[in-house]
Formats: structure tokens, C-alpha cells, sequence
């Protein structure tokens, strides 16, 4: 038997368990236990699919060889003939598919994500990019038909945003946005600039997997509530009521602000949830840091101080430099056009994840 069908008959039997588990009432009762397993026995089934697709071609292929050795008919060898032609021809593409569907998937991947972009070296020509970017996710946010919403913002001196964050509410946003993180690099001639010169600016993007409460258990008695007066764009409401809420972990010191919504409530459940992504992204942290040392990452989403991407504007090229990729459609890019970057970062990770396997 090959390798990779035993590791199918494995995934096989797990299955099974894993369909008797979730009808079990002591394993309903148990919240944190069945969501895990209803999300494994899901990611599963699409596995078994191709399992049994593919032990069938095999078997057929068995058969067919039988059908050769025995058979002394011309017209039924040249049939088995054909039919072993056509199996071995299908055989390598899936179990290429099938590698694919065996690389280790992040558990984190499925989630709903938070985004920060904060203006880095640069003073107002930072800012102003701040505003570029958050303009180019939107629209390609537009593109997904993923809804998104504003939870906190810091103007710019001048124009733009110091920071601004987001929940963007989809799921799988996270597995799309998380090769997002780091550095981003501008290159161009400020508006700001009287006298022709291409500047170089730095802003941060931070992408978090957002997560609920069976997630992760943060102890409210290690929480700080203050509220304040919002400041800002935002119409007459603003600075009348303390309906800002900036949350405070005193353990770490992390915090998490809200102002953008009119109600204390919703800004305090906003803030709450930026709060125990961040928490939880410390401990994914760890994890990937852990992970590392067993493998490199290209594409790698713990360094949140390493350039990742340069804009050039006035050669039109943007460069990813994880994958050396360089696309010279700048215009559509910041226009939401993203998706092939995405994709090439996604493959990039697959091929190193594969290539590990492998190993």
C-alpha cells in the first residue's frame, strides 16, 4: 500500500470517530469540545471525498491490470489497455491534489480578521499612505463582498490617518489577509514636497485572526475600563459624551481602543474583541516561533518588524520581497486589485509546507 493511502486510511478512521463523537450528548453538552470537533469533521469530509475517489481509480487500475494478465481477447486487452492509460494518466494529478489537501492547514486560517495600519517613518507622507492603503483593502474588501467596519482611528496632523483599524467580519478573511503583516514601503514624491524628490515612507500592517470566547478565556479581572471623549471627525455627538472606551490588559499592557461607534456598549464590545485577538495573537506568536525553528518560513506572518512590500510610484511597480514577485499595475493595485499577490504569496507558503512534508 503507498504511503500517501495509508495516510488516508487513517484520516479514514479518524473520520469515523470523529462522526460517532459529535452525536455523542456528553460531547453536545461540552461547548469548547464539540465546535472543535464539528470544525474537524467538516475539514475532513472534503478529505475523505477525494479518499474515496481516489481508492476507487486505484482499484480500477488493479483490475484492469488483472483484466490484461488473463484476458487473451484482442478487443478486451486493447479495452483494459485503454483504461490503464486513462487511470495512470488521472493517478499523479490526484495525488498532487491530494498533497495539497494533506499540507497542515493553520486552524486560524477560517477566521474573521482585524486590521491596523499605523503610519511609520515618513511624518505626513506616512499618514497619507496610512489613507492609501486603507483605501485599497476597502475596495478589495468591496470586490469579496466581505463587510467591514471601523473600529478605532487617529487622524494625521495634515491629512490622512496616524492609525486606523478594522474588523472585517467574513469568514476565511484571516487565510486571505494574514501575508499581509508587516512593513509596507512607499516610494514616490510627497504632495507635500515643493521640490520634485521621490521620498521613501514606511507604514505597519498588523492582521489578526479574531476570535470568540471558546477561543480563548481572557480573565476580566485583569482588565482596565476607561472611557473618554472621542475625538475627531464624527458630527455633533462627538466630545458631548464619554462614549469612547480604551481597555487596558495590566498584565501586558496591551491596549485596545474603540471610538469610532456613538454607543459606549458597542465600542466597549469592539474594543473588547481587538483586545483578545491581540492577546491571542501573542500566544500564536509563540507557536509560529516554536514552529520556525523546525521550519523557515518564506512567507512567514510572526515578524511584524520585517519590510515586506515596496511601492514604487514612479516606475508603476509594486515588489513583494518574501517571493520576489513584481507586478507593474500600480494603478489597479491601489485600486483593490490584490488578489493575484495574495494568491502567489498563498502558493509560495503551500510549495515550502509541501516541500517540508516532503523531508
Amino acid at each position: 500500500m503507498s504511503s500517501l493511502l495509508e495516510k488516508l486510511e487513517d484520516i479514514h478512521i479518524r473520520f469515523q470517530e470523529v462522526s460517532k463523537l459529535i452525536v455523542d450528548p456528553e460531547i453536545i453538552a461540552d461547548m469548547k469540545r464539540y465546535v472543535k470537533l464539528n470544525k474537524e469533521y467538516k475539514d475532513l469530509e472534503e478529505l475523505i471525498k477525494v479518499y474515496k475517489e481516489y481508492k476507487s481509480l486505484l482499484d480500477n487500475l488493479e483490475s484492469s491490470k488483472e483484466l490484461l494478465k488473463e484476458e487473451s481477447d484482442p478487443e478486451m486487452r486493447e479495452m483494459a489497455k485503454a483504461e490503464i492509460d486513462e487511470l495512470e494518466k488521472k493517478r499523479p494529478l490526484l495525488e498532487e491534489e491530494i498533497k495539497l489537501m494533506l499540507i497542515p492547514k493553520d486552524p486560524e486560517d477560517e477566521k474573521s480578521a482585524i486590521m491596523e495600519i499605523r503610519a511609520g517613518t515618513g511624518g505626513d507622507e506616512a499618514c497619507i499612505f496610512v489613507e492609501d492603503i486603507f483605501r485599497m483593502y476597502t475596495m478589495y474588501f468591496k470586490e469579496k463582498g466581505w463587510p467591514y467596519e471601523v473600529i478605532n482611528s487617529n487622524e494625521g496632523s495634515v491629512k490622512g490617518y496616524k492609525e486606523i483599524s478594522m474588523s472585517i467580519n467574513a469568514p476565511a478573511a484571516y487565510g486571505e489577509l494574514k501575508f499581509e503583516s508587516g512593513v509596507h514601503r512607499v516610494q514616490r514624491v510627497p504632495e507635500t514636497e515643493s521640490q520634485g524628490r521621490v521620498h521613501t515612507s514606511a507604514i505597519t500592517v498588523a492582521v489578526l485572526p479574531e476570535v470568540e470566547d471558546v477561543d480563548f478565556d481572557l480573565n476580566m479581572a485583569d482588565v482596565r475600563k476607561d472611557t473618554y471623549r472621542a475625538s475627531g471627525a464624527g458630527g455633533q455627538h462627538v466630545n458631548k459624551t464619554e462614549s469612547a472606551v480604551r481597555l487596558t490588559h495590566i498584565p501586558t499592557g496591551i491596549v485596545a481602543e474603540c471610538q469610532d461607534g456613538r454607543s459606549q456598549h458597542k465600542n466597549y464590545e469592539k474594543a473588547l474583541s481587538m483586545l483578545r485577538s491581540k492577546l491571542y495573537q501573542i500566544e500564536l506568536d509563540k507557536m509560529q516561533a516554536e514552529r520556525a525553528e523546525k521550519r523557515k518560513s518564506i512567507v512567514s506572518t510572526g515578524d511584524r518588524s520585517a519590510k515586506i512590500r515596496t511601492y514604487n510610484y514612479p516606475q508603476g511597480r509594486i515588489t513583494d520581497h518574501r517571493i520576489n514577485k513584481t507586478m507593474y499595475n500600480l494603478s489597479s493595485f491601489m485600486n483593490g486589485d490584490i488578489q493575484e499577490m495574495i494568491d502567489a504569496l498563498k502558493m509560495a507558503e503551500n510549495a515550502q509546507k509541501l516541500k517540508g512534508e516532503e523531508l
